[in-house]
C-alpha cells in the first residue's frame, strides 16, 4: 500500500481484497500495512468449546450483544505497552463501523462492559481483529457468540488473520496465504446482513 494515500475507509476494503491489513506504531500517528503468509481461520461451524468455557456460557453470568459499542470495544482492546490499535486506527475502523461493515460483540456484565470482539464484514468473510476480557473467558465468550452469529447470518469464512497459540487451542486451523486468498476471494461473492 502507498504510505502517502490518506488512511480512510476506501484505501482500507482495497487492502482487505488484496489481503492486507494495517496496523498502527504506538506513540505515533504511522500505519504499516501487513500480509502475514501464515493465516489463522475459524470453521464458520464454530469454535472449540471447552469444558471450562461450556460451564461459563451455561452459566448465563453474562449478557451478549451486537453493534452496541463499537469504539468502546476497540479502546478496550488496546494493551498497556506496544499497541496496534492507536488513535488513526481506532477513528478509521470506527469509519467503517458507521459505514455498516465494521460489527463488534459486546459481552457485559450488569452495566460493566467486560469482553468483546471486534472486526470487518467483507462479503460473506468476516475479518475479526481484536478482542479483550476484563472477567475470566469473557474475550472467549465474545468469540465465541460472534462466530455463532456469522454462521447464523451466512458468513463462509471468519479470518482471525495472526495465528497464535490461543485461537489453534480454539480450534482455529492455520493457512497459507494463496489458500486463504482462495477462500477468500469465494467469500467475497457472498451477500450478507452484515455486509456492506
Amino acid at each position: 500500500m502507498d504510505q502517502d494515500q490518506p488512511l480512510d475507509t476506501t484505501v482500507l476494503r482495497a487492502a482487505y481484497h488484496e489481503g492486507i491489513f494495517p496496523m498502527g506504531t504506538d506513540g505515533t500517528d504511522e500505519v504499516g500495512w501487513f500480509r502475514p503468509i501464515r493465516r489463522c481461520v475459524f470453521p464458520i461451524e464454530g469454535v472449540h468449546v471447552s469444558r471450562s468455557l461450556a460451564k461459563t456460557l451455561r452459566r448465563d453470568q453474562f449478557r451478549v450483544g451486537f453493534d452496541e459499542a463499537f469504539e468502546d470495544v476497540m479502546w478496550s482492546c488496546r494493551r498497556p505497552l506496544d499497541n496496534w490499535i492507536t488513535p488513526p486506527i481506532v477513528e478509521l475502523y470506527t469509519a467503517a463501523h458507521r459505514e455498516g461493515w465494521g460489527h463488534s460483540c459486546e459481552v457485559w456484565e450488569g452495566d460493566a462492559l467486560v469482553g468483546g470482539t471486534y472486526g470487518l464484514a467483507l462479503g460473506g468473510c468476516f475479518c475479526a481483529e481484536s478482542m479483550f476480557h476484563r472477567r475470566t473467558d469473557a474475550s472467549k465468550v465474545a468469540l465465541y457468540h460472534m462466530v455463532e452469529h456469522c454462521r447464523e447470518l451466512g458468513f463462509v469464512l471468519f479470518d482471525a488473520q495472526i495465528p497464535n497459540p490461543h485461537l489453534v487451542s480454539m480450534g482455529a486451523e492455520v493457512i497459507g496465504q494463496r489458500d486463504y486468498m482462495h477462500l477468500f476471494r469465494a467469500a467475497l461473492q457472498v451477500k450478507t446482513a452484515w455486509s456492506r
